[in-house]
This record gives C-alpha cells, sequence and structure tokens, in this order.
C-alpha cells in the first residue's frame, strides 16, 4: 500500500532500489525482476540513495522528469497487483490529465460501483504519483482521503501534488 512508512528505516523487510528527495517526501521505489512494484513516501529526512538498477534509474529519471514538468507522461513497465476492480480503477485513473480532477462517485458512476470501493482501490494503489489518486477527489470538491488517511502527511502530499498539477 502506498501509506506514508515512518517506519521505513525501521523495516528491513523493505529493499528499495533507490531513494528520490521530493519536496514533500522521500519517494521509495521499489523493483522485482524488470517491473516498478512500489513507490512508498518515505519521510523527509530519510536518507536518498542512487538508483542501483537500470529500471530504478529510469523510474527515478521520470519521477525527477514530472517533478520538475506536471504535464510528463511516464512510460514504465508496471507489475500492478490487484483485485479486477482496482485494476479498472487504476485504469480510469492513469487516464485523467495533469491539473484535471475527477471524484470518487463518478469513477464509481463509470464503473457501476460505489464511490467506497473506488475509495479502497485509490488506497490500494502501490504506485502513487505513476497512478494518479491523488487527482480523485470528494463529490463535493474536498480532498478526500489520500493514502488511507483523512487527515495529515498523506493529505498534505495530495495538496502539494495538487498545486504542482495546477502550475
Amino acid at each position: 500500500m502506498n501509506n506514508f512508512n515512518s517506519d521505513s528505516l525501521i523495516d528491513s523487510g523493505r529493499n528499495y532500489q533507490a531513494k528520490l528527495l521530493a519536496p514533500f517526501a522521500v519517494l521509495g521505489i521499489r523493483i522485482e525482476e524488470d517491473w516498478l512494484t512500489d513507490i512508498d513516501y518515505l519521510p523527509l529526512n530519510t536518507p536518498t540513495l542512487l538508483p542501483q538498477t537500470s529500471l530504478a534509474k529510469e523510474v527515478y529519471r521520470q519521477l525527477q522528469a514530472y517533478l520538475r514538468n506536471p504535464n510528463f507522461t511516464f512510460d514504465l513497465s508496471l507489475h500492478i497487483g490487484g483485485t479486477v476492480h482496482q485494476q479498472r480503477v487504476w485504469r480510469v485513473i492513469q487516464a485523467i490529465p495533469s491539473g484535471k480532477t475527477i471524484s470518487y462517485a463518478e469513477i464509481a458512476t463509470q464503473l457501476h460501483s460505489a464511490p467506497r470501493a473506488v475509495g479502497r482501490a485509490c488506497g490500494a494503489n502501490r504506485l502513487p504519483i505513476v497512478i494518479p489518486c491523488h487527482r480523485v477527489i470528494a463529490k463535493n470538491g474536498g480532498l478526500g482521503g489520500f493514502m488511507n488517511a483523512s487527515d495529515g502527511d498523506p493529505l498534505e502530499i495530495k495538496r502539494w501534488l495538487l498545486r504542482h498539477e495546477s502550475t
């Protein structure tokens, strides 16, 4: 899950192939074989790590390009494990252009689903930014949740990403 991982330095089970400093967090990049499998938001005081593999180098480069230009289009090999419903939600989310938002309810209507199920799929997204769940908001225009949270650091990250894309 793309939770804000404050225990990342203690969690030896997380082997990152790169850690990129962003204005809002350190992005922990995980690769398995030839697939990007996870991007975690780590605390800003997490030590960075230069890419350890050629794919990690490409992911790192593309994330840097997005941080410079919010209209950058990702072109990565993704390993997206999830239910059929989650994958349908993630495909809809990947089609949302930078600078635009859509509500959980609108996605639910498109997929003949429920807003909470869409929210759960967003919370299960392991590739934030690349699959831009931050572009999904509440029906009333509010932020809604992010990374299974309704306040705190995750919503600050969502605010930063949306501001970045609105410039």
